[in-house]
């Protein structure tokens, strides 16, 4: 089970080649810092070209071109099994199986354990959960539980967490050395960079944040989150990816969703079925973790829509979500075109982009385009 699924974030070198079964996605190797200076550099210039040629235009960027691809899997395992961590205390709380967002703790009893299982007396876990993080509510639920990762450590600390299974405490973040550290705040820093670049800042290119690896993913959107905390105040500038071909990819919209909500920016999404399917399955296969994909095309096509249909009817309902559509399937933008027309969403509100690889699917680009 949860020992399982841990394998999924750790290095393994039977898969230190990105590239296999990869065709249409460009992957990137860590050199040195240097090298992703200059990838941050090429994208500068993608992002002020972009902001010369359109009034509104979009710019993609991949984390694993701006730092070291090891930080991404570590930071996706430590918030993998804080995510764990809360669904197992879930469980005992007689909730298993509920929604993500449906999953509410008593604060009061989480106290109570976190203090038996010797993670923190009560006295010192009592600010975490105070009414005003709670919203009087009295109750815990995952957005909350995630907010903890900013308030109660920083990700240099070493925290440890409960082995359900064990009973043992495991940390949940090995210490990073110094130079892991300064890597780390060095691609923060790129970031940084791109998100506040004079194209995207005063022309208002967008910036996508490409969806990458699963075992990367989970660090990737965290970080993206972040960027849109600080940048999509007032309009969308940075975007989202969602890989709709794996299993948690509604969990994952729905959760981030409600996050812009309570928080109130602007949420913006890019929407794809996914690059990586071939090497995603082997690799599950051969170091033996439960596949991340679904099982059919069919189920990724339902997935597809049920995650748009979410994004479609918070555009409805808010005004402030955006998403593109990314598809070259004729039926999901047949399925786009006739729900904006259903909920009232106009072309001219630009709230609802298509995109598509260039001379890959003409015949639905061009049409789109009139």
């Amino acid at each position: 089970g949860a020992e399982q699924r841990e394998k999924q974030y750790r290095a393994h070198p039977g898969f230190g080649d990105r590239r296999g079964g990869v065709i249409s996605a460009r992957t990137y190797f860590y050199a040195d810092e240097a090298k992703c200076d200059q990838h941050m550099e090429t994208f500068l210039r993608c992002i002020n070209a972009s902001g010369g040629s359109s009034e509104d235009g979009f710019s993609a960027i991949k984390l694993t071109a701006l730092g070291r691809p090891q930080f991404l899997l570590q930071f996706s395992e430590v918030l993998v099994k804080w995510r764990r961590f809360f669904h197992q205390m879930a469980a005992e709380q007689g909730q298993a199986g509920r929604a993500a967002l449906e999953m509410k703790l008593e604060a009061e009893r989480l106290q109570e354990a976190l203090a038996k299982l010797g993670i923190a007396t009560k006295a010192e876990s009592q600010h975490w959960f105070t009414g005003e993080n709670l919203g009087g509510s009295g109750t815990v639920d995952l957005l909350d539980w995630n907010s903890l990762i900013d308030t109660r450590t920083k990700l240099s600390k070493l925290l440890l967490v409960p082995n359900m299974q064990t009973g043992q405490l495991e940390p949940l973040l090995s210490r990073f050395t110094e130079e892991e550290e300064l890597q780390m705040k060095r691609m923060l820093q790129r970031m940084d960079v791109l998100a506040k670049a004079r194209g995207a800042s005063e022309k208002g290119v967008r910036l996508m944040v490409d969806a990458e690896q699963s075992y990367f993913q989970p660090a990737i959107s965290r970080l993206t989150l972040e960027m849109q905390r600080r940048f999509n105040r007032d309009q969308p500038i940075i975007f989202n990816t969602y890989q709709c071909y794996l299993k948690e990819a509604y969990d994952n919209v729905a959760v981030d969703v409600e996050l812009s909500r309570r928080e109130g920016w602007h949420f913006g999404t890019k929407l794809v079925r996914g690059a990586y399917m071939e090497q995603e399955r082997e690799r599950a296969a051969q170091i033996g973790y439960e596949d991340p994909i679904n099982p059919t095309y069919e189920k990724t096509n339902e997935m597809y829509h049920r995650c748009l249909d979410y994004v479609l009817e918070e555009i409805r309902l808010r005004r402030k979500a955006s998403v593109m559509v990314a598809s070259h399937n004729e039926d999901t933008v047949k399925f786009t075109l006739r729900r904006m027309m259903e909920l009232g969403i106009h072309p001219s509100e630009k709230k609802v982009y298509f995109g598509q690889l260039l001379g890959m699917c003409d015949q639905i680009t061009f049409p789109l385009g009139e």
